[in-house]
């Protein structure tokens, strides 16, 4: 097939979405599909390898407001039609919900082509986290409006599926994540890095992975290690990613260890030679980094959604927490820090359920879901 994707976040950028897209689009490319790719300009060098697709198309863009690691693209539906009209895709997909990913739907829409879109963040939760509480309806209509304009909405779980059908959202799909089990194995547990982390052979390794960032209920995260460490007093709290809420974090807890950005192989190892993950986010979709603990053998704490939700089972992959319950949550962290040999066990678990969840099915059924489409009805 011949399949347009779209997308306002992508490598260089580090982030859930842009990572979910890289890996589509890498598979899809190596699957012998034809990928255009469109996407804003981007500053930096990526360090992942990129797939060549085999057309792609830069338009401008800007830095999110309040989120400036972030950017989106500009509306471009003039552009977009004449190059959809010019060489026509089988099927259009649409990442991302902003300027550029509307201007998207609508250009498809206008030549009859299948487009699907794609719900990967909870924009409307970001509002109230950003100090923009009043506007959560109005970005809740936004997101509908745009989504029903589809063919179809693809998510990675059916709870969202149900969450967003009782919300007015039609035509919702769910095509679930896989995760590269190859990369992420507890056999890139790395002594030498733990060392560098300060943590002694008996101490325990904590780690968050992912944007710290206002959204991400990093507060709760601090508050759980402050109580492991009652328990575990040698234990290091490792943070890897960055975002706008790094800086006040190290400056009120130069106690942790800050890592920066991680990616491939360097990641992996940071996942495997911890021993425990904390994922304290009630603002996501899915949570790619929870299947990536569970692929590297690393026990973990997280609320009852997304990809914990789906794929965990409480008290055998690690602690599952009720989402309204943060004492809770705080409560399992300590139980799991204390426990050596139920954390051990835990980890082994939820290897073995990651080995089950295959990246390659899940491109076929993405791609199957595409090939599946009507064409839309002209705008």
């Amino acid at each position: 097939m011949r399949i347009a994707v779209v997308t306002e976040t992508y490598p260089p950028e580090v982030n859930g979405v842009a990572l979910t897209v890289h890996a589509l689009v890498s598979q899809m490319a190596a699957d012998g599909h034809e990928i255009v790719l469109a996407r804003p300009r981007q500053p930096g060098v990526c360090a992942l390898p990129l797939p060549q697709p085999a057309e792609e198309l830069l338009v401008a863009g800007a830095a999110l407001p309040k989120y400036p690691g972030l950017r989106f693209g500009f509306p471009a539906r003039r552009l977009l039609t004449r190059r959809f009209g010019a060489r026509r895709p089988d099927a259009v997909y649409v990442a991302t919900e902003g300027p550029l990913g509307w201007s998207a739907v609508r250009a498809a829409r206008t030549l009859g082509i299948p487009v699907a879109t794609g719900f990967h963040t909870r924009f409307d939760a970001y509002a109230g986290a950003y100090g923009l509480g009043p506007l959560t309806p109005v970005v809740r209509a936004w997101l509908r409006r745009m989504h029903n304009a589809s063919g179809a909405t693809v998510v990675p779980t059916e709870e969202l599926r149900a969450w967003l059908e009782q919300r007015g959202f039609e035509r919702v799909r769910v095509v679930a994540r896989g995760v590269d089990t190859v990369l992420f194995d507890p056999a890139r547990r790395d002594a030498a890095l733990r060392a560098r982390w300060g943590v002694g052979p008996g101490d325990l390794a904590v780690i968050y992975v992912g944007r710290i960032a206002p959204e991400k209920n990093l507060e709760l995260a601090v508050r759980a290690f402050d109580a492991i460490r009652q328990q575990r007093p040698g234990a290091r709290f490792v943070w890897v990613g960055n975002g706008p809420s790094l800086e006040r974090l190290a400056r009120e807890r130069p106690d942790f260890v800050y890592t920066g950005l991680r990616l491939g192989d360097d990641l992996a190892a940071h996942f495997a030679s911890a021993d425990l993950f904390l994922f304290p986010s009630l603002t996501e979709t899915f949570g790619n980094v929870t299947l990536e603990a569970m692929a590297a053998g690393v026990a973990t704490v997280a609320f009852n959604y997304g990809a914990a939700h789906a794929h965990m089972k409480d008290r055998v992959h690690g602690r599952v927490v009720d989402c309204d319950d943060a004492a809770g949550f705080v409560g399992a962290a300590v139980e799991v820090a204390a426990n050596d040999p139920l954390r051990h066990e835990m980890g082994r678990a939820a290897r073995r359920a990651a080995l089950k969840l295959s990246p390659e099915q899940v491109t076929r059924d993405f791609v199957g879901l595409l090939a599946g489409l009507p064409a839309q009805v002209p705008a």
